[in-house]
């Protein structure tokens, strides 16, 4: 029976937008099977629409099934998700970006990052070298505000081609670091209300400056937090959720 032809074909149960696509191309091709049909990834789907479909031998259609299905799955939720986000927050503020962290399941960030991609996201950061971003964890090694804002000319110097990001939570500590010329700062857990007020300050100080909201930021709040003002919204919150529902069929041809 396992060399009998077959067909293989996904879909899904409700409304998504789908990730993972790709990498179960490659799937498919490893096991030889021929693709008949094949959206790519961040296409939006309709409920029962089968956007991917392939033939092969019935022993192969079995092998990739469940792989293909978890794949298609988990980063068709994290991708759906995302998109729901960047929606809500544009609705609000056009210009905004979707930022996600690295506080992924380990081992998947590479289609985690894709499935974001899909969505109509951005990574924060794909690695620590991308940006120098300061944590208070790093402060109280460096004289806290103050000690940083006289060794920033040197950090600078040292890393010319870097931005230098400063996590605050303190109105008054986000205002000394944009008049001592950091490039950005990311307020964590600060409510959007309090941010709202804080951030029109900070651009009258440095115009350019960036800003980030960071901190719980979720479906729930993400329209108010897209309202402050801020350049960019960094969220944990589209890697963990509940997989797209996906129908998988394997016919006999």
């Amino acid at each position: 029976m396992g060399g009998y032809p077959g067909m293989i074909s996904f879909h899904a149960r409700e409304e998504a937008v789908v990730a993972g696509v790709e990498e179960v191309l490659r799937l498919f091709d490893k096991f030889s099977l021929g693709v008949v049909v094949s959206c790519r990834s961040g296409q939006a789907v309709a409920p029962e629409e089968v956007f991917l479909q392939a033939f092969g031998r019935a022993a192969d259609l079995h092998a990739v099934w469940k792989v293909a299905a978890n794949v298609l799955e988990h980063c068709s939720g994290i991708a759906t998700r995302t998109r729901r986000l960047v929606r809500a927050a544009q609705r609000v503020n056009p210009r905004i970006t979707v930022l996600t962290t690295r506080k992924l399941f380990p081992g998947t960030k590479e289609m985690a990052v894709r499935a974001v991609a899909a969505g109509g996201g951005w990574p924060h950061r794909l690695g620590l070298s991308e940006t120098i971003l300061i944590f208070k964890q790093h402060l109280c090694f460096l004289g806290g505000v103050e000690g940083l804002a006289g060794v920033l000319d040197a950090v600078r110097a040292r890393a010319c081609e870097k931005k230098i990001i400063v996590e605050v939570e303190d109105a008054d500590e986000a205002a000394r670091l944009c008049r001592a010329g950091v490039d950005g700062l990311q307020f964590d857990k600060v409510p959007a209300r309090q941010l709202k007020d804080i951030v029109g300050d900070l651009r009258r100080i440095a115009p350019a400056v960036t800003l980030l909201a960071a901190g719980g930021i979720d479906q729930e709040n993400v329209a108010e937090y897209a309202g402050t003002g801020v350049d960019a919204l960094v969220t944990s919150w589209v890697y963990f959720g509940r997989p797209v529902d996906m129908g998988v069929r394997i016919t006999g041809v």
